[in-house]
């Protein structure tokens, strides 16, 4: 079966297990849309991919995006500007929807911080969100061997970066598989989501009032539990609404002061938690990322 390149379009090839949804040239690449049956969400998941023109050729590193609450797949793909920075430095750039939906998905509608675009990046073992939300397993597992299968990159030569309940997802994914992932950055992330509602309202529901359990997936314990041994970059706005009730970032710079991690924690007078933020700065975690992957 013929692999995809930057010269698809949706009638040229077919996909190893993915739907296309839409296509659109930007940057001398292709930003591309896609579904596929997901066996880990047992449902129909959707992502964005922005495949640079250097992978007509040859094999590229990949770069994945988390985006936070609310957001699907189309969020960052269209506000971040990030398809700029990706084609300048040769990387495909990976945005998965944020949740499993549909019909038959529980969570619809119910609350905007619980279930559809909300699920946290952790892996559900509560009913009823057990056999759909095993969103961890699906950003480091199937959905990067969908890419491999499906794209020019270079297996080993993956990293991860985020927003917000993305960017808490980028961490813990990035500390907890330091193997797979290059290099973690973030923008404005739960640090600390034990400690704040949004984490407990989520991890409540779905892992169980077990917190021993929600552990596992707070970015400042794990740091402080398995450490880390290359630098951390985190940006945060000092005008962000949610900055002292949700995201903490001096529980992350104490853990890291704590266990000797090089963590650079950028605070941006005067930014909040939008995109306006997020494209701003953009560039500079590019750059940070570039350092690992080439």
């Amino acid at each position: 079966m013929e692999k995809a390149s930057a010269r698809w379009s949706i009638s040229d090839f077919q996909f190893f297990m993915i739907t296309p949804v839409s296509t659109h040239k930007a940057f001398d690449g292709k930003v591309g849309f896609f579904s596929h049956d997901s066996k880990v969400n047992s449902c129909l998941m959707k992502f964005s991919v922005f495949v640079p023109k250097e992978a007509e050729t040859k094999p590229v590193p990949v770069l994945y995006w988390l985006s936070g609450l609310t957001c699907t797949e189309e969020n960052f793909t269209i506000k971040a500007n990030a398809q700029r920075f990706a084609s300048q430095y040769g990387m495909m750039l990976v945005a998965p929807d944020t949740s499993p939906r549909g019909e038959h998905v529980p969570g619809r509608g119910d609350s905007w911080d619980l279930g559809h675009g909300a699920g946290f990046y952790v892996n559900a073992t509560e009913e009823p969100w057990a056999k759909n939300y095993q969103m961890y397993d699906y950003v480091t597992q199937e959905l990067p061997q969908l890419i491999q299968e499906n794209f020019k990159v270079i297996p080993d030569c993956q990293s991860i970066f985020g927003h917000s309940m993305g960017g808490h997802g980028a961490l813990v994914i990035g500390i907890r598989e330091s193997h797979r992932y290059r290099s973690v950055s973030a923008f404005a992330p739960i640090t600390n989501p034990t400690a704040v509602p949004w984490g407990e309202k989520a991890f409540s529901a779905y892992l169980g009032e077990d917190r021993k359990k929600w552990e596992n997936y707070d970015a400042s314990l794990l740091i402080q539990k398995l450490g880390y041994n290359r630098p951390l970059l985190v940006d945060q706005g000092t005008e962000d609404q949610f900055l002292k009730t949700s995201l903490l970032p001096e529980r992350l710079e104490k853990a890291c002061h704590e266990a000797q991690v090089k963590l650079e924690m950028r605070y941006q007078p005067g930014y909040d938690h939008s995109y306006y933020f997020i494209s701003t700065f953009i560039q500079d975690h590019f750059r940070f990322h570039a350092q690992f992957l080439f």
